[in-house]
Parts: C-alpha cells; sequence; structure tokens
C-alpha cells in the first residue's frame, strides 16, 4: 500500500464526531476524525511496513500517525528516532499509542525511563512516568518507592498537564500494588486533590488517586 492509497482509505472513514472528540483532547486540525476501531482494521490489513510508516508520520496527519504506530517495525526505530517522533508530537493519545506499540517492550525501556523522567520535553516525561507505572505494576523489585513518592509529592502540582496524568498514575499504581506505601500514597492523593473534580462517565472510575486506590483495591479483595 502507497501512502496515498492509506491517506485515501483513512479519509474514506473519517467522521466529525471522531474529529470533534480528538480535537477536544488536543489534536490539530490535520485529521480525518478516523475511529480506532477503523484504524486497527487497516493496520492488521498492512501489517508491518516500516517505510510506509516513516511516510505515514511525516504527514503530520492525526490518523496517519495513529496508523504508523502499528505498522511500524520498533526494531528499526533509535533511540534518536523515537524522541525525535515524541518532540514532533504534542497530541497525546498519539504519544500513548507509540508507548504501547513500540516504547513499552523495547529491551533498552529502563535506560529510557530513567532518561525521560528527568526530560523538560513534556511528551519524553509522560512516557518516562508511563515507563515508571510499568515498573511499579509488573516489576518493582529495585525500584525505590519512598523516592518515587517524594518526586510525586512535590512536582506533580506544578508538572505540565501531559506529564501530570501519567505521575497520576504512577502516585494510583504504588498504592494499589504496594499496601505497605498505600496510606502514603492516599494521604499524597488526598492533599494534592489533583483530579478530585474530574468529569467521569457513567461505569467508569475516577482518576482522583484515593478513589482509584481504593476502588481497585476493593476489587482485589
Amino acid at each position: 500500500m502507497t501512502v496515498a492509497e492509506a491517506l485515501t482509505a483513512l479519509e474514506a472513514k473519517g467522521n466529525e464526531k471522531r474529529r470533534q472528540h480528538n480535537t477536544k483532547n488536543g489534536a490539530g486540525n490535520n485529521q480525518f476524525g478516523v475511529n480506532m476501531g477503523d484504524i486497527r482494521a487497516l493496520a492488521l490489513k498492512i501489517k508491518t511496513d516500516h517505510e510506509l510508516a516513516k511516510a505515514l508520520w511525516a504527514t503530520g496527519n492525526v490518523d496517519a500517525r495513529f496508523l504508523a504506530t502499528q505498522v511500524m517495525n520498533p526494531k528499526l526505530l533509535s533511540v534518536a528516532d523515537i524522541e525525535d517522533m515524541l518532540r514532533a508530537e504534542q497530541f497525546t493519545q498519539i504519544v500513548d499509542w507509540l508507548y504501547t506499540n513500540i516504547i513499552k517492550e523495547r529491551s533498552d525501556k529502563e535506560q529510557l525511563r530513567q532518561q525521560w523522567m528527568q526530560s523538560d520535553d513534556v511528551m519524553l516525561a509522560r512516557l518516562g512516568w508511563s515507563l515508571t507505572s510499568g515498573r511499579i505494576t509488573r516489576s518493582p523489585e529495585g525500584i525505590d518507592i519512598p523516592a518515587l513518592l517524594d518526586r510525586l509529592e512535590k512536582e506533580m502540582p506544578a508538572a505540565a498537564p501531559g506529564v501530570q496524568w501519567t505521575m497520576n498514575t504512577a502516585l494510583a499504581q504504588i498504592g494499589i500494588n504496594h499496601p505497605e506505601y498505600r496510606d502514603r500514597a492516599l494521604a499524597i492523593g488526598e492533599r494534592l486533590g489533583i483530579y478530585r473534580d474530574y468529569p467521569v462517565s457513567k461505569g467508569c472510575t475516577s482518576p482522583f488517586a484515593p478513589i482509584w486506590i481504593n476502588e481497585m483495591v476493593k476489587r482485589q479483595g
């Protein structure tokens, strides 16, 4: 499939409701508004095509970039390539798809986690904390959770919104997965009050850390 064919296929699936959703969440005007299911279906048809993925990414189109994250070959991306992509994208949903499809299974993810957690770039820092949440949840051995709590308590209030979201996830995952630190995680969440009044659809769990932690712990028990 050529990039022109892929863009035509995406445009045919665009809809106004999805465009409005994307725009509300920070996407720019270069988009068709394609539902995630349709993007995944097209990616399954293409399979892996790294050159096509690079061309799709270069268009700057929101839907093309979503698709690119699914048809890239992660093994052909250097750290510099990934960092350039992250610095070129401000729509957090695309950045999170890069994390899910490209970054979180890399063999060097621990090195990236440590580097990006210190970055002044919003998207690099966002994914540094996403990788940290993964460590907290799945492989916490050797990670200094009290030091993380210190950073979260100090830095979350002034963090950029794109970083604050994944920092909050890390705080919640500490409280959910590590009972010995749960009281402190709850106390930090209560004191900071971040996402306390966040609007939540019926049936969904609030991102306010104390509510999130208590609800997940209740489900565990």
